[in-house]
């Protein structure tokens, strides 16, 4: 297949001529990467693989819709090439900051999982996918997105390495990482990486995130410290400190908002229309970091 060919077999929204740029600009980014032409070739097949409308995807299904015999070359470079992947991701998130660079850009923490048949993929384990909306066999990742008005594209990945695999080194060790690798939770991840990309001096207006990551103080308290605005969401029982005492969210809201004080707003249009929140602000008496 052609490059135009692959574009719109992808269905991307760009016509193909500037899908194709788009592509070859990233491509020229990070080949440099791939020394050896049985990892660069394989990697373009790849990213065109991803970036298609194949409806489960992985080396097997992958390498047949690229034409190719056998899933050996697409193996091989995920399992024994020798690359760096942590360089690539620096060359993706320039890139991406070069042509979606908006000051009021957002920073967005989530995870997302992929259902695993067997236990010996990295962090797999029986856990919650949201992508599944259940408990299953899956290796979960959580991804940092760069969000602005050109468009969001994902710049950071960190995967969670579960208990059952941490307190295994030697289970660690026959996976391919390192036996004393350390426990982390899915908001120390997602602090990881957020502070990862402010360190080199990207920009972002502030940062957001579901209940998993509003619920943990310590994200806060690190995004308090260095300055950075965040909108992170708790669970209704969660407990907020006043001046007046301990309350749950859910109660605090009701006993002081009234029915008329909060307002209606669009938190920018989503898959299925405007995503519409009532929205309010409670003022808290002399707040402690990550509270």
């Amino acid at each position: 297949m052609k490059t135009e060919d692959h574009a719109a077999a992808a269905g991307h929204s760009l016509n193909p001529a500037r899908w194709q740029e788009a592509f070859e600009g990233l491509m020229s980014r990070i080949e440099g990467r791939f020394t050896r032409v049985e990892s660069r070739c394989p990697a373009r097949k790849l990213v065109l693989g991803l970036l298609s409308d194949l409806p489960r995807k992985n080396c097997w299904t992958i390498a047949e819709w690229a034409g190719d015999r056998t899933p050996d070359g697409m193996q091989h470079l995920l399992g024994r090439a020798k690359w760096d992947a942590d360089q690539v991701r620096d060359d993706v998130q320039a890139y991406v900051l070069e042509h979606l660079h908006d000051d009021e850009a957002v920073l967005v923490v989530d995870e997302t999982g992929d259902g695993k048949k067997g236990t010996d993929t990295v962090g797999a384990q029986r856990q919650y996918t949201d992508t599944a909306g259940r408990i299953e066999n899956a290796q979960v990742a959580v991804y940092l997105v760069y969000a602005g008005q050109r468009g969001p594209a994902a710049v950071d990945r960190e995967l969670y390495v579960p208990r059952s695999w941490t307190f295994d080194p030697g289970r660690c060790r026959a996976a391919g990482i390192g036996d004393n690798t350390e426990f982390a939770t899915k908001p120390e991840l997602a602090a990881r990486m957020v502070t990862r990309f402010l360190d080199v001096g990207h920009r972002a207006a502030w940062v957001a995130g579901d209940e998993v990551y509003g619920g943990d103080p310590r994200l806060r308290t690190a995004l308090e410290e260095r300055g950075t605005g965040y909108v992170l969401a708790v669970a209704c029982s969660h407990e907020v400190t006043t001046s007046a005492g301990k309350f749950r969210a859910h109660v605090l809201a009701r006993k002081v908002v009234p029915k008329k004080a909060s307002q209606k707003l669009s938190a920018r249009v989503g898959a299925k229309g405007h995503r519409f929140y009532d929205w309010a602000v409670i003022d808290l008496t002399d707040p402690q970091p990550g509270s």
